[in-house]
């Protein structure tokens, strides 16, 4: 196999729950009510740092779609599903999306303050 090289994500973004590699933007998500079969999940526009499994056939509760099964790069955990081909034309538009399972993803703010952050003894003296 190789070295693998992530992409990096800048920004509010959703990662993978076990290894923490990033994984999506959060405004690259599409919808939020989308359902698997351990509850929810989220269907993404575009997905990094992943590798795609095989296509297959599946029977979904939209009706039969062509899939693949996502994983973490880094880890291998599977992450969910990219909708490959739909043969019903209303649900045309998840062709090439991503569909990540809630509860394997966390979701990450880059922007946050610092809550560790205390006054050294230079800030103190300044103060």
């Amino acid at each position: 196999m190789g070295r693998v090289f992530l992409v990096e994500l800048e920004g509010r973004s959703y990662r993978c729950r076990y290894c923490h590699t990033p994984l999506a933007f959060a405004d690259d998500v599409l919808s939020r009510s989308f359902n698997c079969g351990h509850g929810r999940a989220y269907l993404f526009n575009n997905a990094v740092n992943i590798s795609v499994g095989p296509m297959e056939e599946r029977v979904m509760l939209t009706g039969k779609h062509t899939v693949c099964d996502i994983f973490c790069c880094c880890c291998g955990q599977i992450l969910g599903w990219k909708y490959v081909a739909a043969s019903d034309n209303t649900h045309k538009y998840k062709e090439g999306k991503f569909v990540l399972e809630r509860w394997r993803i966390a979701e990450e703010f880059t922007d946050e303050v610092n809550l560790d952050a205390r006054p050294s003894s230079s800030d103190a003296e300044n103060a």
